[in-house]
């Protein structure tokens, strides 16, 4: 944008936009951005502007869209005022190839990252972050964020460190992408040391074995909505043997024992389940996504009560048959994970993930 001519209805209200955004003004700028497309939709500054407010609000693919629809305009201006300094008077086309490269590059994987994270995706997550600190060794929001993963997939001891660098970084970094709006505008630094405390007194009502054993029963669950059985059974008799009286574990051993055909062995199992200490927690991580925040007794007590009616047909079909049962699953599909079912099942955790802004 030339700067001593007077400025379009669409360069001031991409200019509006990028000072809302300098003011963590978010909300504003989306409305100043979709106004000036509303003017011009070819505009590059505004579709390129518009994909990053996307990545603001976790929409990755609809940011990806704006990115290649103003990489089709090859556009020759120059960028006059950007949240990002380094991009101030450059050509409007460096602005997409920080996109790939360099700064944007490590903003967009851990974006990427926490939609991962909130589809209870971790280990998925945990790599790609590991691709963004790897651009970025001492970038806090990674770190935070790798916290967050290793948190996630139930290495408590990893998270912590994580958390601890990014406390003692005093970075003073706002927060703007994160799934708690009352971290906004706050230093990453700050909110990761509040994930620290968090995660010390929880893990101070855990001994060691109990840490593992929610640690395999979280890698159990992901090796089941792989359809990697063998590794998923190998994890939760691991963690059963663990903490034998976890309602997770005793949940767990009884869906191994159902998928085995051994109902009345997976009717006793979801029967201890209901009644373990904790039984009233709530579940975070599932084979069913509907069942996430449910508490685990009521999973127990579906997956009892459908037991009893195998058992039952089972019966009827076989009146003589006492002891062998012949597996029946739930789904049609063989391959894929029993569809009927709410568990295997592991505890609910929801730390906070971040990035920082980079708008063009």
């Amino acid at each position: 944008m030339p700067k001593h001519s007077d400025l379009t209805p669409v360069q001031r209200l991409n200019r509006d936009g990028v000072n809302a955004i300098l003011k963590h003004r978010y909300e504003l700028a989306d409305g100043f951005f979709y106004k000036a497309y509303l003017y011009d939709p070819a505009d590059p500054f505004t579709l390129t502007n518009l994909g990053y407010v996307s990545e603001l609000q976790g929409e990755v693919d609809r940011a990806d869209k704006f990115y290649k629809l103003a990489g089709e305009q090859r556009c020759e201006a120059t960028i006059e005022r950007s949240s990002a300094k380094e991009l101030n008077g450059k050509p409007m086309m460096d602005a997409l190839g920080l996109s790939k490269t360099g700064s944007m590059r490590v903003n967009r994987l851990n974006i990427l990252g926490m939609e991962m994270l909130s589809q209870d995706r971790g280990f998925e997550a945990e790599a790609l972050l590991k691709e963004a600190l790897a651009l970025d060794p001492k970038n806090p929001f990674t770190l935070n964020n790798l916290g967050v993963a290793q948190e996630a997939t139930g290495d408590l001891e990893a998270a912590l460190g994580y958390y601890d660098q990014v406390a003692a970084s005093h970075s003073t970094d706002a927060v703007v992408v994160t799934r708690n709006l009352a971290w906004r505008g706050k230093p990453v630094s700050e909110m990761a040391a509040d994930s620290a405390a968090n995660l010390r007194k929880r893990m101070a009502k855990m001994d060691q074995r109990q840490m593992r054993a929610q640690m395999l029963a979280i890698r159990g669950v992901a090796a089941t909505n792989q359809n990697n059985w063998t590794e998923a059974k190998k994890d939760f008799i691991e963690a059963y043997s663990q903490n034998p009286q976890s309602a997770f574990a005793l949940n767990n051993l009884g869906y191994v024992a159902e998928r085995e055909g051994d109902f009345e062995t997976a009717k006793s199992y979801y029967a201890r389940a209901q009644k373990a200490d904790d039984a009233d927690a709530r579940v975070g991580l599932t084979t069913q996504s509907s069942s996430s925040g449910e508490h685990l007794v009521a999973i127990a007590d579906e997956n009892h009560r459908y037991m009893n009616l195998e058992l039952n047909a089972q019966s009827q079909r076989h009146p003589e048959q006492k002891s062998t049962f012949e597996l029946k699953r739930r789904s049609q599909d063989a391959n894929q994970p029993d569809s009927s079912t709410k568990s295997p099942a592991v505890g609910n955790s929801s730390p906070d993930t971040s990035t920082q802004p980079l708008p063009h």
